[in-house]
């Protein structure tokens, strides 16, 4: 396991680019925020929350090829689908559940995200099984290339696949076969494990009894990683390493992110019962947006006026995906049945 980079690939990283990085960790937030309170007026059924992880995510995403390279995301990775190109409007249609919801028709429980146009594939409920189906689409990427039906330099075509889930689930068995998979094939492949220390309410030190998720990747014969997951430049920096080795054929990479989330697991969840306010309260003063905000500020990218004014955009895309959300149609009941299956002409 290694914790450092020889290089820090952010440094190359654009006022741009960092100003976008800020962007969607800052809209994810405010959406995420709008998602708890329609829980609590009772206009959603249910929300699972990314909040506290959105530099593990965003990070991530600027680092692999957005919309080309494919991502099996999990529940919890709201500001990682930002980032690749779902917008709030898709969030919101399908926590109310209406008609043409983008992932799944309505038919999918909230953030069960998926989108065949950005190659963002979808995952089950049961926790892990993206993983052995995500090595698998890496071993189809990496077989492409060997036979000659992919050119493995070619940015138009994906080159690695990009997973992601939480600490919890690598008490799985799907977690176990599919880095095991990884690490036999050398596959362009790399899993991210957001660890935010309770697996809903368990605490890390009863799922396992290594000291770091990292510390498994030498058993399946991969590349382990350990970054603090509320610096999404660090975050940046070792996946941009690790992009780096899956295009050029070195294989995959474990990347465990330390991370936190200050809210409870879900909205049927009552924290309260496992952790103490105190703790959660410490964790807040690490808030990885105001962390990246304070960094911005000092190298002068960022303003209180440009803050004001991301702030003033992204209550008014929040306004607008509810209000969008709010007027589309629900779908028919006869609607549940169908397009399950995709019809012979589409395979």
């Amino acid at each position: 396991m290694v914790t450092t980079t020889t290089a820090r690939a952010s440094a190359r990283l654009s006022e741009e680019q960092l100003l976008q990085m800020y962007w969607y960790m800052l809209l994810s937030r405010r959406l995420d925020e709008r998602a708890w309170a329609m829980h609590r007026q009772s206009k959603i059924a249910f929300h699972i929350s990314g909040m506290g992880h959105e530099a593990a995510q965003v990070g991530a995403a600027f680092a692999i090829n957005r919309g080309v390279d494919y991502v099996h995301p999990y529940y919890r990775d709201l500001a990682l689908m930002l980032a690749i190109g779902i917008t709030p409007t898709d969030f919101m249609m399908s926590l109310y559940g209406k008609k043409d919801e983008l992932s799944s028709g309505a038919r999918q429980m909230p953030s069960h995200f998926s989108s065949k146009a950005l190659n963002i594939v979808s995952s089950s409920s049961p926790v892990a099984t993206q993983v052995p189906q995500a090595a698998g689409i890496a071993f189809a990427i990496k077989y492409r290339q060997q036979m000659g039906l992919q050119d493995p330099n070619d940015e138009t075509q994906p080159r690695l696949v990009f997973t992601t889930l939480g600490e919890g689930s690598t008490s799985q068995g799907e977690w176990h076969e599919g880095m095991n998979w990884a690490g036999v094939h050398d596959l362009p492949f790399i899993c991210m494990v957001q660890n935010n220390l309770y697996a809903i309410s368990v605490p890390i030190e009863e799922q396992m009894a290594v000291a770091h998720v990292a510390d498994r990747a030498d058993a399946y014969g991969v590349r382990g990683v350990m970054v603090d997951g509320n610096d999404v430049l660090a975050v940046y920096d070792v996946m941009a390493e690790a992009v780096e080795r899956a295009y050029n054929g070195d294989g995959a990479t474990l990347v465990e992110a330390k991370t936190y989330r200050i809210v409870p697991h879900s909205s049927d969840d009552d924290d309260r019962s496992y952790r103490s306010r105190e703790e959660v309260e410490e964790w807040k003063k690490k808030d990885p947006i105001l962390r990246f905000q304070k960094v911005l500020l000092e190298e002068t990218i960022l303003s209180d006026t440009l803050i004001d004014d991301y702030e003033s955009r992204a209550r008014d895309a929040v306004n607008k995906a509810q209000v969008e959300a709010e007027a589309a149609p629900w779908p028919a009941p006869e609607e549940a049945i169908g397009d399950v299956y995709a019809p012979l002409e589409a395979i």
